[in-house]
């Protein structure tokens, strides 16, 4: 009898807010179903125009299960393309399983996003992912179709501090210009996120304007300035060389298609 009693007098703790368990990975249907959901509402925003792709990030992926992620930019060079009201030339979208979207277009969407998105960090492994994640999705808000980046995976660290925990992370323009653009998150003693600053010291390379027409210029000097500027940009150039080549002249063409070959045989 007194060890029924005991056993009717043990409370259940509340849970912890802190604490509550992470959503679940979402499935292949369900990735599937918010990838409509976001080209869907990216329709009702007039913005059909977009570049619009999947991030695919094993570390995003794990930090925050239960929802997919997508870009939507809007090229600006060499002629800007009409931004739909209520986004930026470089927005992610955040689909949940119910295929509700969320719209991030400044740094500031994504860490009200992530605030209240991401589950609690549980040990130093979970906190770098969640950092690894938060510079995934940010450099994405940078993004004007010519950048590549990587991530410093070395610089990834996170350190107690009182009261919590602070987690950093850093990815490197590879191509499209040089820099870094770097994350430094703090978490509470729970591993929940509280803060995000972003540290952007991205610096552009050469964008497309005219110079593919200037690949026959007379003058030797704006031929190879032209020339040296389309390899820097590399592939990410191709949509632009194939508007130009569509109304070039045949000259200027086999110039394009040489130049093209030069990019595909360096990789760049």
């Amino acid at each position: 009898m007194l060890a029924l009693l005991l056993s009717l007098s043990i409370t259940v703790p509340a849970a912890d807010p802190d604490t509550d368990p992470a959503p679940k990975k979402l499935t292949d249907a369900e990735i599937t179903k918010a990838e409509k959901a976001a080209k869907e509402h990216l329709e009702k925003l007039k913005g059909s125009h977009a570049v619009f792709n999947t991030v695919k990030d094993e570390p995003t992926a794990r930090a925050l299960p239960g929802h997919a992620f997508f870009t939507v930019m809007f090229r600006q060079f060499p002629i800007a393309r009409v931004t739909p009201a209520g986004l930026g030339s470089a927005n992610i979208f955040a689909v949940d399983a119910k295929g509700t979207v969320t719209v991030m277009s400044k740094a500031a969407d994504l860490e009200k996003f992530l605030t209240a998105n991401l589950p609690a960090a549980s040990g130093e492994k979970a906190r770098k992912d969640v950092a690894r994640a938060a510079v995934r999705l940010g450099q994405e808000l940078h993004q004007d179709g010519f950048l590549a980046f990587e991530l410093q995976d070395d610089s990834t660290k996170t350190a107690e501090e009182k009261g919590g925990y602070t987690a950093t992370a850093r990815s490197v323009v590879m191509r499209g210009g040089s820099g870094t653009y770097t994350v430094n998150l703090t978490l509470s003693s729970a591993g929940k996120l509280t803060k995000v600053a972003e540290d952007s010291k991205i610096r552009p390379g050469p964008r497309p304007i005219c110079q593919a027409t200037k690949l026959l210029d007379k003058d030797p000097i704006v031929r190879k300035m032209a020339e040296q500027d389309l390899l820097i940009m590399g592939k990410a150039a191709k949509p632009y060389l194939d508007e130009q080549r569509a109304k070039a002249t045949p000259e200027l063409k086999k110039a394009i298609d040489r130049l093209w070959e030069r990019i595909r045989a360096d990789d760049r």
